[in-house]
């Protein structure tokens, strides 16, 4: 039976802990706040104290945290999991997290004799759920190919896309395009609404017509209706994406106009006290 040690337990890694479990995988899961380890515990993970322990002789080391500085928290120090990581243990970092920080972390496992994958998921609540993650993944066709079992096992599609830092910076590409869509998508709607048009017409038009990406489908009927819990995608998450990837941008000598502006809508919502919404709220 093979382990995985799961550090993190939001949205995602809840998702991808229950997951594992139900498929014959051994568990050990840390969390900063105990409560939703603990939930995990009753389904037969192993609840861990520390990240060094939930990494502990395990195949597969996976993180789902929220950015660089809970990254480099649960990896590093005395009682970090990279302390607790087996060598020749496969680490995998999913989170969403800058390109440089990655490709740092990935010096750290192969120093400690450790496979490393930057593996960041597209999806969100119900993807993780069901089982249907998509992985963007940075790192060695060896190392990708053997990390495979623990992949499937919570995604449907995985993507190997270059070397390590690929998954990192296609992610941010993927959420600059996501947070562009949602940031005018709220600012249509509020012109609309201005305008003098009702719900129903808004909904109508914008949905049967070809501004209508998955995302618009998704989030306008959210929108519309103030349904902002629970949350699928945090505002503060989207917010603390899209700055990433206008710093990616702006590293790259790329253009992030749009971004910005973004940024912008992203943290007028967040200083609303709608951090912990779902993105919807940037209409809110």
């Amino acid at each position: 039976m093979q382990r995985v040690g799961l550090l993190g337990l939001g949205i995602m890694g809840a998702g991808m802990a229950s997951n594992w479990l139900a498929k014959g995988f051994e568990v050990a899961v840390w969390n900063r706040t105990s409560a939703k380890a603990q939930a995990l515990g009753a389904k037969g993970a192993k609840v861990a104290a520390t990240p060094r322990e939930a990494a502990a002789g395990a195949d597969f080391v996976f993180a789902m945290v929220a950015d660089d500085a809970a990254s480099r928290s649960v990896w590093l120090g005395a009682e970090g999991a990279l302390a607790g990581a087996k060598p020749g243990a496969i680490l995998v970092e999913s989170s969403t997290l800058t390109p440089g920080w990655v490709r740092e972390l990935g010096g750290q496992a192969g120093a400690k004799g450790c496979g490393f994958l930057d593996a960041p998921v597209g999806g969100s609540r119900q993807a993780a759920e069901s089982g249907a993650l998509r992985f963007f993944v940075g790192g060695e066709p060896a190392t990708f190919q053997a990390a495979r079992p623990a992949l499937q096992a919570v995604g449907s599609r995985m993507d190997l896309l270059g070397p390590v830092g690929a998954g990192a910076t296609w992610k941010l590409i993927n959420n600059q395009l996501a947070a562009t869509q949602v940031a005018a998508l709220a600012e249509a709607l509020e012109v609309a609404k201005k305008a003098g048009f009702k719900k129903e017409q808004i909904s109508e038009l914008i949905l049967g017509g070809a501004p209508a990406s998955p995302i618009v489908k998704t989030k306008l009927p959210r929108m519309l209706e103030h349904d902002f819990e629970p949350a699928d995608f945090a505002v503060h998450l989207m917010l603390k994406d899209a700055r990433y990837a206008t710093a990616l941008a702006e590293a790259l000598g790329a253009p992030a106009d749009m971004v910005s502006g973004a940024v912008k809508a992203f943290a007028r919502a967040e200083a609303r006290g709608l951090g912990a919404k779902d993105i919807a709220a940037v209409a809110g």
